[in-house]
């Protein structure tokens, strides 16, 4: 598996000079699986134009595009490249798009191809020339995708529903894990507050551990895992908590206590500069500094071979 990174940011796109390095389109990456070059993309926000330019000028001279796009969930920031993804113009395209739904009346489709209304947009999601298939996702344990490669999907924490993903293929596995947050016990646990209950206090911070080793579990053991990390952890308890996104510390702890060989910090803020972002990796990514895993910021343009 060979993964490429086309968009690394979070909540809206920053491009400009202060941000050339790492890169300011928001989350897409790309996946390309075994001897067959299978394509799958993971999340479809700004990135994913560039993407899509890519696959028309190397790929479709040698035939027809067929790609499966992976959505995390369908917040904009994570959608709003797909009516700019050039090879749904494209007639013989065919795409499988999968992805949560927080709402039982809307559908995935309704969601994803909404952005295309002549409200929003100059083409509408009828008049694509492509063959597009969306399927909605849920929690659920290897899926048998074909060639070899398997998916199993995880809840987070966000405040709409989103997946994690975990790849495998061949005995390599990649996992993705954002947006998401640590569970935290929601009952009150100060015991002079007059609504104090011990054991609703109790049980709250028993779920919230539960729930936070069920996600170190879904990805123990990764080669890769690519995973929220929009804040330190200071910036995370000065009025960020309950925003669905994930302390820099506390995704490099988790890391490690997984057993993780190599973690992506990943969905940068849009605020991040450059600058910012090196003398982050100074603290975060030096080797061995937070134990066995190796730490790194994803930058557009990455590629890493598994």
């Amino acid at each position: 598996m060979k993964l490429k990174f086309w968009g690394v940011r979070g909540s809206i796109p920053c491009p400009g000079p202060r941000t050339q390095k790492y890169g300011g389109n928001g989350a897409c990456m790309e996946l390309r699986v075994g001897e067959k070059n299978r394509i799958v993309i993971i999340d479809a926000g700004s990135g994913i134009r560039e993407l899509g330019n890519s696959l028309m000028q190397n790929d479709l001279p040698r035939g027809p595009i067929n790609v499966d796009i992976f959505l995390s969930h369908t917040h904009w920031d994570h959608i709003m490249g797909f009516p700019y993804f050039t090879p749904i113009y494209v007639p013989g395209t065919k795409l499988r798009v999968y992805g949560p739904v927080t709402f039982e009346e809307d559908t995935l489709e309704d969601v994803v191809g909404g952005q295309m209304k002549y409200r929003y947009f100059p083409v509408n999601v009828g008049e694509l020339a492509s063959d597009i298939d969306y399927r909605r996702l849920l929690e659920a344990p290897r899926m048998d995708l074909g060639d070899g490669l398997l998916l199993s999907t995880k809840n987070l924490n966000h405040p709409i529903t989103a997946l994690g993903y975990r790849f495998e293929h061949q005995g390599k596995v990649l996992c993705t894990c954002y947006d998401t947050e640590p569970f935290r016990n929601l009952f009150i646990t100060d015991p002079a507050h007059p609504d104090y209950d011990e054991g609703m206090a109790l049980e709250g911070e028993e779920v919230a551990r539960e729930q936070n080793l069920a996600i170190e579990t879904f990805f123990a053991g990764a080669d890769l895992l690519v995973h929220d990390s929009q804040y330190t952890a200071a910036e995370y308890e000065k009025g960020r908590i309950g925003w669905g996104h994930t302390p820099i510390e506390h995704a490099i702890a988790a890391a490690n206590r997984a057993g993780v060989k190599k973690l992506a910090l990943f969905h940068h803020d849009p605020d991040r500069t450059d600058d910012q972002m090196d003398e982050l990796a100074k603290t975060y990514c030096a080797p061995g500094r937070y134990g066995k895993t190796e730490v790194f910021f994803a930058r557009e343009g990455m590629e890493i071979i598994l």
